[in-house]
């Protein structure tokens, strides 16, 4: 038997598979998941590091997030049977993936415990991104959607502020502000982080040292 040196495991290349796209295959991933939804008629949006990209803010390189709908999931996942793409319901039920070869998209349902409802977009932009007009979700929704997140299990500011820095000219803080009193500590902790580096100024930086109402 041959042996295997440490030397022979470095030189070889990273195992590719489900979530290991590329830069170029994401991109081409969220092309394509956007004409296939917008082919079949259904409200969406661009959401996540995405969404901040076509903003201004830094290219994610895990994976490209969609908002929909809950009431449309079942067509949505059809729609994209239908064109080939394979779609796979992970435990978690808030949303659903889609795979363009290894580029994995999520198809978001529910924003924490509550259903995404066709009202809950009526506040997207129709921008072009990669050379394909879509519906992005607002500045000020995707802030509030990445703050929703934080909690005493996931509580990583480093990865918000490049997006809340890039995004800080496009947001209604006055909103994301009263949210997050009224909903999340976490988040009020990262806006008074905001305000101590001087993202947030003036009116936008008041009151976010207010209590969180349970």
């Amino acid at each position: 038997m041959v042996e295997e040196h440490s030397w022979d495991r470095r030189e070889r290349p990273p195992e590719r598979g489900p979530g290991t796209g590329t830069a170029d295959e994401l991109r081409e991933a969220l092309k394509l998941v956007a004409v296939c939804l917008k082919q079949g008629g259904l409200t969406f949006a661009l959401g996540g590091g995405y969404a901040a990209w076509a903003r201004g803010g830094p290219e994610p390189d895990h994976d490209v997030d969609f908002v929909l709908p809950f009431a449309d999931v079942e067509q949505a996942k059809t729609l994209f049977a239908e064109k080939g793409l394979r779609v796979e319901q992970p435990p978690e039920d808030w949303l659903f993936k889609v795979y363009v070869g290894d580029a994995m998209v999520d198809v978001i349902h529910h924003l924490g415990a509550d259903p995404v409802s066709a009202a809950a977009m009526q506040g997207t932009e129709s921008l072009e991104v990669l050379s394909v007009r879509m519906p992005v979700l607002s500045a000020t929704d995707l802030i509030t959607h990445k703050l929703r997140a934080l909690d005493e299990h996931q509580c990583d500011f480093a990865r918000l502020l490049p997006v809340a820095r890039a995004l800080r000219e496009q947001v209604a803080w006055d909103e994301v502000q009263a949210w997050a009193r009224a909903n999340n500590d976490f988040a009020l902790a990262f806006l008074f982080l905001l305000q101590r580096l001087e993202v947030l100024d003036g009116a936008a930086a008041e009151d976010t040292t207010g209590s969180v109402n349970r």
